[in-house]
């Protein structure tokens, strides 16, 4: 397994993957040594973040290898169906799923979502339009769904 560390808006970027696809990008919350170099399997998929980051990129073309279940899988690959720009509920996840009281299960699973921003588990909200849990803080939730919206917000000063 090769890794890396890239910077991005919001803290160190750990990027971890082989041959067979990237398996983990994880936002750190402690400052971190960026790589002097990425490894080649990786290079793509640093490039592809920092055109997100950089606005120009809506959507990714890496090979993924996420470690789960088959039901974290199966809500993984949900996940990457929310387009850009866009949010779903918990629940609206659920029933997508085929089981609206596998709801717990589905929040649990997108907690566990090991593929940071690639696999977009901030743009699941709750039912009522709030921000919810986020393994990243909901200050990087927040700022990831501005990001993405059609709607920005312009500012005064």
């Amino acid at each position: 397994m090769e890794s890396c560390i890239i910077t991005s808006p919001l803290g160190f970027t750990k990027i971890v993957g082989d041959e067979d696809g990237i398996s983990s990008i994880t936002v750190l919350n402690s400052k971190e040594k960026v790589s002097d170099i990425i490894p080649e399997v990786l290079e793509d998929c640093a490039i592809q973040l920092n055109g997100y980051f950089e606005g120009s990129r809506q959507t990714f073309d890496l090979k993924l290898n996420p470690q789960g279940t088959d039901f974290q899988k199966r809500v993984w690959k949900a996940l990457e169906t929310i387009p850009f720009g866009k949010t779903v509920s918990y629940l609206k996840l659920s029933q997508q799923l085929g089981d609206v009281k596998a709801i717990r299960a589905v929040a649990s699973a997108n907690g566990k979502n090991p593929l940071w921003i690639i696999i977009p588990c901030h743009r699941v909200i709750g039912s009522n339009g709030n921000l919810t849990g986020y393994a990243g803080g909901l200050h990087r939730k927040k700022w990831l769904l501005e990001h993405e919206s059609p709607h920005k917000q312009l500012s005064l000063f």
